[in-house]
């Protein structure tokens, strides 16, 4: 059993995963009394088996510039972080051409380091630099990030919370919140937890999937109408739904998922509308397809299209990662497609406790915004892991500050129509 809290909390944060551990962190470099508490531990839920990719490949301009500002904040201590900057490597088909050069372009106007390549002999070209052994066909665009790259889920969060405890945040586990108590003005009084009852000025909602419980506790609509950005006004949609997120791990010796040059590989994110075929020549798929792929601690991981699981879960227990039955037929011929050095792979293929499940908004982009007079709620729709300036954002609109990060992810969007563009990618986070 965890000790009482406190009888009062100036500012509490639900939630030690990124999003609650980066806003106690920075909000005690401010030298304000923090808590935060969690029901079970640190990156003991999505945070904790994310894939650890950070990217900036967003369509969507807000994503972009928030992205931006996130990786300042990876590369500020990758020690600490155990992050990797490798970089990241998206390539699509011609019908992902018009997306990756805006997206180019937009990255070169906020200063974001990254190069374009057009054609598919050029895009042949550049990954043939980097790997002697590429051999993908048919992809005709290439959008090299020069920044970002990964980082290891549990000990990065891990690291994340020795930051905000050396900030002077108190972080308690084992503590599960049941219940707000609101004055007549919707304000949160009193927070009930599994420790007693505390009573707060500021709440922060940091849970990540767990994100339904919490909203339905402060007493939010579950379902709201949409106003499309021409006008047009879709009823009654459901707040949320749920995806599993599919990942695996081939048993790769690290060594060798190196460049040319002997560096580390960078994250690839393929798209492709090409018939895939796994080693012995079998037809895997000819409809167009996806997966993303790094380095890891003892092989190489990663993904592809996730499962849409409906409006309702039950995300207790957390899910220890689960794929479609043809999820690792798929991505091991993907890899195999791409990179002759992982010819075979499918024999050394591994589940492990990683992608998890999601929710996502409405519109699948996240809200961050008060939900109450004294709430700040960070609903991520799964982008979570990577967004770690978030919590640096959400601390400054605590002490009074306007963030021009966050205001486009505010909840008043969805009436106003104000949402953000969609770009042609399969990802429903895209």
């Amino acid at each position: 059993m965890p000790d009482r809290l406190p009888s009062s909390i100036p500012v509490l944060v639900i939630g030690a995963g990124v999003h609650g551990l980066s806003t106690a962190w920075h909000l005690a470099k401010q030298g304000r009394t923090v808590t935060v508490v969690d029901k079970t531990g640190v990156g003991a839920g999505a945070s904790g088996i994310a894939c650890g990719v950070v990217r900036n490949n967003y369509f969507q301009p807000a994503m972009s510039e928030l992205m931006a500002a996130c990786v300042e904040v990876w590369e500020s201590d990758p020690k600490a972080l155990h992050y990797h900057g490798t970089g990241y490597v998206a390539l699509g088909p011609p019908s992902q051409e018009a997306d990756l050069i805006e997206v180019y372009e937009r990255q070169q106007r906020i200063g974001y380091p990254s190069e374009l390549h057009v054609g598919e002999e050029q895009v042949t070209s550049h990954m043939r630099s980097l790997f002697g052994d590429w051999r993908a066909p048919g992809l005709t665009v290439c959008l090299h990030e020069r920044a970002g790259g990964y980082a290891f889920n549990r000990e990065s969060m891990l690291g994340l919370a020795d930051k905000a405890r050396a900030a002077g945040a108190d972080i308690v586990t084992g503590v599960e919140v049941t219940g707000f108590d609101m004055d007549a003005a919707g304000a949160v009084e009193r927070v009930r937890t599994s420790a007693g009852t505390v009573e707060v000025d500021q709440v922060v909602v940091a849970v990540g999937p767990w994100i339904a419980s919490l909203w339905e506790m402060l007493g939010l609509p579950d379902r709201l109408d949409v106003r499309q950005p021409d006008g047009e006004l879709a009823a009654d949609q459901p707040m949320w739904t749920y995806w599993y997120l599919q990942e695996g791990e081939i048993g790769f010796d690290p060594a060798r998922f190196i460049t040319d040059d002997g560096l580390p590989s960078p994250v690839l994110h393929v798209d492709s509308d090409q018939p895939l075929r796994d080693d012995s020549g079998r037809l895997i798929t000819s409809e167009p397809w996806g997966v993303y792929f790094k380095p890891d601690r003892e092989g190489v991981q990663g993904g592809a299209q996730p499962l849409r699981v409906g409006h309702e879960f039950d995300v207790d227990p957390y899910p220890t990662g689960t794929v479609d039955l043809e999820f690792p037929d798929m991505w091991s011929a993907a890899l195999s497609h791409c990179l002759e050095r992982f010819e075979g792979c499918r024999s050394a293929y591994r589940q492990v406790r990683s992608g998890g499940v999601g929710a996502f908004t409405v519109d699948n982009f996240p809200v961050f915004d008060y939900m109450r007079p004294n709430v700040f709620v960070a609903a991520d729709s799964n982008h979570g892991y990577k967004m770690i300036a978030v919590g640096r954002e959400i601390a400054r609109v605590l002490e009074g500050e306007h963030s021009s990060l966050l205001h486009p992810f505010r909840y008043e969007r969805f009436q106003t129509g104000d949402l953000h563009p969609v770009s042609h990618s399969p990802y429903p986070w895209s």
